[in-house]
């Protein structure tokens, strides 16, 4: 007996002291066994479970708040050893929920904070660097800090981590879904019954009422245009593709009614009910005189430009109009650069293909294509390049239709071909003007894809682009010229 009694005490104290303060802490409360809490250990490191979670599961019991408390506690502290970041606990720290989504909104959208199970916080401004705070289950995620990274790092911002558990990262993630369902569900109703509001007083339209502003902004024209219905009828659904960030606006005249449909990635969807046919004169002359078209013309396809604030931005819309059998079809292509940031490494995530495209870029003379379908994001990818390429020591030229981006330094020149200034013209007069690289915005033919091969043989880096149906797709239009890059 005497030998087995310190034993038996040397076994309890083991026992107790391989526990961590909760583990001791439930079996000296009797909530759980020593057994039972090496087997609760052992199956959440498996499982990946909550360990709460699973000793509720065995004990057939709720822990108490005390005890819930108590292993927050711990687990934060083990967290803060563990990846040497401060620890954020929503019981003790107040987190304004309203810059919280503000941020997700603007800045880290809300697929990146799912995908890495993290939230950004808030914005330090006043530090040397300006940083980011953003609280992250796992703090050691290296392709979690890349994305931010890119993301952050053009802005002028640097990460800040902090370590969240994951059942506070839950919280705080279920509750800004929550709120952007609300807001959706409140927008939707918001523009509906706007909409509605401004078809019943269709009679009292005067489209001459409101002086045209080419930067107008959105908001303020809507808050303003009680008095001209269709006049704030259009605000509102270019305001409606904007924030629903669609690509292509397609304003159909039917037999019966005039149809909205908006294209995003690709997908064309209806974007109102069907509105009524007597509105569709109104509303095509409205898009014609804000693009400075000629309302006066209805038999002939016209193209035109516009611009509108929104939400503190610059947006550009090219405007297309077509006659058809019952009103002109307008088409508007959305032109959101402020939204679009350009950088080689924001398309390229890929460290050795990034490297093997700046090594490209990086040459003195040669011709670089870019192939894709209509909005594959061609334009993006070439002007990503020449922000890579602008600098002080180089003249780039560009000839384009429509000259979708603005970049500070370069020649930008837009193709207005009843002047007779097309692209192989323009080109003609680049090679005049001493230029190191040169872009085309496309290659439609012949005359055009020569000249282009000659400047990339003389010395000139020339970036251009080719329509294709797919990315690696051939072009059968080069093979027409019987132009060959070898």
């Amino acid at each position: 007996m005497s030998d087995s009694l310190p034993q038996r005490r040397s076994t309890a104290v083991t026992a107790k002291l391989e526990f961590s303060p909760f583990g001791n802490k439930l079996v000296q409360s009797g909530f759980v066994n020593s057994e039972q809490m090496r087997q609760a250990l052992i199956e959440s490191r498996k499982s990946g479970r909550p360990l709460t979670e699973v000793l509720e599961s065995i004990s057939g019991r709720q822990l108490s708040p005390e005890l819930y408390r108590l292993h927050k506690k711990q687990q934060l502290f083990e967290l803060k050893i563990l990846y040497g970041v401060e620890s954020l606990d929503l019981e003790v720290s107040q987190i304004g929920t309203t810059t919280m989504s503000q941020l997700i909104d603007t800045l880290i959208s809300v697929d990146i904070c799912r995908r890495h199970h993290l939230i950004p916080l808030a914005k330090n401004a006043d530090e040397n660097p300006p940083s980011v705070l953003v609280a992250m289950v796992d703090p050691d995620n290296l392709e979690a800090s890349d994305d931010l990274n890119h993301i952050l790092r053009p802005q002028g911002w640097t990460l800040q981590r902090m370590v969240i558990t994951q059942e506070d990262y839950q919280q705080l993630i279920n509750q800004y879904l929550d709120e952007m369902t609300v807001r959706q569900k409140h927008l939707e109703r918001e523009k509906f019954t706007d909409i509605n509001q401004d078809l019943e007083n269709l009679d009292n339209l005067n489209l001459d009422d409101a002086p045209e502003d080419k930067d107008a902004d959105l908001a303020a024209a809507m808050k303003g245009a009680e008095d001209a219905p269709v006049i704030n009828l259009v605000n509102r659904i270019l305001a409606k593709a904007l924030h629903e960030k669609v690509s292509d606006i397609h304003v159909e005249p039917q037999e019966e009614n005039l149809r909205i449909r908006f294209r995003k990635d690709g997908v064309l969807s209806q974007a109102f009910d069907p509105l009524p046919k007597k509105i569709i004169p109104a509303v095509t002359t409205r898009f014609k005189i804000i693009a400075n078209l000629d309302i006066a013309e209805r038999r002939l396809p016209q193209d035109g430009r516009m611009r509108r604030m929104f939400e503190g931005r610059k947006v550009d819309f090219r405007v297309s109009t077509l006659p058809s059998r019952y009103g002109e079809k307008v088409v508007l292509r959305i032109l959101d650069n402020s939204a679009t940031q350009l950088g080689l490494d924001k398309l390229i995530t890929d460290a050795e293909t990034l490297q093997i495209v700046k090594e490209m870029i990086s040459r003195p003379f040669g011709l670089i294509l870019v192939t894709g379908p209509t909005g594959s994001g061609k334009t993006t990818t070439l002007y990503s390049a020449l922000s890579e390429r602008n600098s002080s020591g180089i003249n780039i030229c560009t000839v384009e239709d429509p000259i979708e981006y603005s970049l500070p330094g370069i020649t930008q020149v837009q193709v207005i071909r009843e002047k007779g200034l097309d692209f192989a013209t323009t080109l003609r007069a680049f090679l005049r003007q001493d230029p190191d690289v040169l872009l085309v915005g496309e290659t439609r033919d012949k005359e055009t894809a020569k000249t282009a091969i000659e400047a990339a043989l003389t010395g000139h880096l020339v970036f251009t682009t080719l329509h294709t149906n797919d990315a690696p797709g051939r072009s059968p239009v080069w093979e027409k010229w019987g132009l060959s890059l070898s």
